[in-house]
């Protein structure tokens, strides 16, 4: 039952801060995943939760999205995406890049973690910079942002950062950018879904499937505590903390520890 305890708990607290830490809820919880399960499979499981989570906002405010910036940005990033988990899938099958003793026990460096705690390091760093965070680009780079965000979200999730950075210039209404993004992150999600289901993935979903909804339950809770407790207001202290933990998560993934 711990991990049961420990899972909802995080989900309930990451759903809640990423209303007002500016990190996106794939980027927190699939940490907590990553103590429990294989990483491919935690990735998996992290992007039924994000799905679920982006669904109830899409009931909410999909009706304000832009549909001309979800097919110019929406289209190339489902194709991005499907290669991106195709990666993932790749990076799992290779070897160890070298293993090493220490404290009694073997460590193994593999592919996927590193390349995953790379990932999360930058991504951290990029939602936690104030400079990253106002930059831009034009309109016309849409379709290469989706390009970007949609492959980098089928690698490992982390595709809100870029996915801003290519929508803040297009004038969106606050609305109309969430509702935006809550169809562009759905797409993504269903893309990198299909290949993960239709490898080896499913099992891990059946035999999960408890602990998996439970973070669905108590992510619905988080967003809705979080939403009436703290609204959407940025921490610039908690924003740094979660950085940290993240990126000493990440370090234990690139290390073997995890």
């Amino acid at each position: 039952m711990l991990p049961y305890f420990i899972v909802a708990l995080a989900a309930l607290l990451t759903a809640g801060l990423t209303l007002f830490s500016g990190f996106g809820l794939g980027t927190l919880f699939l940490p907590v995943f990553a103590l429990f399960f294989p990483l491919r499979v935690a990735i998996a499981l992290t992007a039924v939760v994000h799905l679920a989570n982006n669904l109830l906002k899409f009931a909410l405010l999909g009706k304000y999205a832009n549909r001309a910036v979800v097919l110019r940005f929406g289209l190339p990033a489902i194709a991005a995406a499907y290669l991106g988990a195709q990666a993932l899938l790749w990076l799992g099958e290779l070897d160890p890049l070298f293993s090493y003793h220490l404290w009694g026990r073997t460590f193994h460096i593999m592919p996927v973690k590193l390349v995953i705690a790379i990932l999360m390091i930058s991504f951290a760093l990029l939602e936690t910079a104030q400079a990253a965070r106002r930059f831009s680009l034009p309109p016309r780079y849409l379709p290469l942002g989706g390009l970007l965000s949609g492959f980098f979200g089928g690698l490992s999730g982390h595709q809100g950062a870029l996915r801003s950075i290519f929508l803040l210039r297009y004038g969106l209404a606050k609305e109309g950018f969430i509702g935006t993004g809550v169809i562009i992150a759905c797409l993504v999600d269903f893309s990198r879904l299909i290949v993960y289901f239709d490898r080896f993935f499913l099992a891990d979903f059946t035999q999960n499937a408890g602990i998996l909804l439970t973070a669905i339950a108590a992510a619905f809770a988080g967003t809705f505590l979080g939403s009436r407790l703290l609204g959407k207001i940025t921490m610039r202290g908690i924003q740094l903390i979660v950085a940290l933990l993240l990126s000493g998560i990440a370090l234990g993934l690139a290390a073997g520890f995890i």
